[in-house]
């Protein structure tokens, strides 16, 4: 966390300034939309430095801080909520707004049930070995 942003929304002795209801507008869920902790979240928001033109979308601070994050690399919701030290519940809330404004792509983990067998894995690993 960079101290300017934790000098204006931090206080050391009374933790941060912002609660978390008042964050996300005292909503628990995301709307439709589930977040798994290992979806991947991108930004869709071009870079500063190649479109200076190009204004900043009207959201709060703490979703600006999600789209600088995600703009140059790609984040898990886990890794979003440890580096911006919130709650997962309040992340998912945050993306959940960002993604029905269009502001960031989210690519959901496969299902267990589509990865391949591991006895495929196995047998492909033994087969590479034979050669």
């Amino acid at each position: 966390m960079d101290a300017a942003y934790r000098a204006r929304w931090f206080d050391d002795e009374a933790g941060p300034l912002v609660r978390p209801y008042a964050m996300t507008g005292g909503r628990t869920g995301g709307g439709e939309q589930q977040f798994d902790l290992i979806a991947v979240v991108v930004s869709e928001l071009p870079d500063p430095a190649f479109a200076p033109d190009e204004p900043e979308p009207p959201v709060g601070p703490e979703q600006a801080r999600i789209l600088a994050l995600c703009r140059g690399t790609p984040l898990s919701v886990a890794e979003l909520a440890a580096d911006l030290d919130l709650p997962v519940g309040v992340v998912r809330v945050l993306l959940g707004d960002l993604l029905a404004a269009g502001l960031i792509r989210v690519r959901r983990p496969v299902p267990p049930a589509l990865l391949p067998d591991e006895r495929i894995l196995q047998e492909v690993i033994h087969g590479l070995r034979a050669l």
